[in-house]
């Protein structure tokens, strides 16, 4: 199985393609999709869009996932945020992806074992679970946590492990 795991944002929105096979996982791609902050939040998300689309393209997913709604307290992160999560999902939607999501809390457990893991645990955990040579910058390494999340979820299912419990 091969996903495409995003951590949305306008300006440095984290992307990964995550695969399974044969039980062991591994990253083929993971980066961050930059837009400079004098890019109007429009010409951003056309950006996010087309970038995915390309990625989408190149690596032929089988599905999409990202980060749950997540509360913040400015009402300008929440739209600027939503607005990214959009342009991602209209990428995998137009594309015929189905689009799963997991909450924060989630991915950090199924990548570092605790909910409340800071992004450093995430990053160091990711490099070790996917095997990488270097720690990849935290917009990168929650994409990949991301993928990683979905493919052991897709696994648990798979084996009639109930939702939640320790895999």
């Amino acid at each position: 199985m091969r996903v495409l795991a995003i951590d949305a944002s306008l300006r440095n929105c984290g992307v990964a393609i995550v695969e399974a096979l044969s039980g062991r996982q591994r990253a083929l791609y993971y980066g961050v999709i930059h837009n400079a902050p004098a890019l109007r939040p429009s010409a951003c998300l056309v950006a996010i869009r087309e970038q995915l689309a390309d990625l989408i393209c190149e690596h032929e997913p089988v599905c999409c996932a990202l980060e749950s709604v997540i509360y913040v307290q400015s009402y300008k992160t929440a739209i600027a945020l939503g607005a990214a999560r959009g342009a991602a999902i209209l990428a995998a939607a137009e594309r015929g992806l189905p689009v799963y999501e997991y909450a924060p809390t989630r991915i950090k457990q199924a990548t570092v074992g605790r909910g409340s893991a800071d992004k450093g645990q995430v990053a160091f955990m990711i490099r070790a679970l996917l095997g990488l040579t270097e720690t990849p910058g935290p917009d990168a390494a929650d994409a990949l946590a991301i993928g990683v999340t979905h493919l052991r979820s897709q696994e648990a299912a798979r084996l009639g492990v109930p939702a939640g419990a320790q895999i």
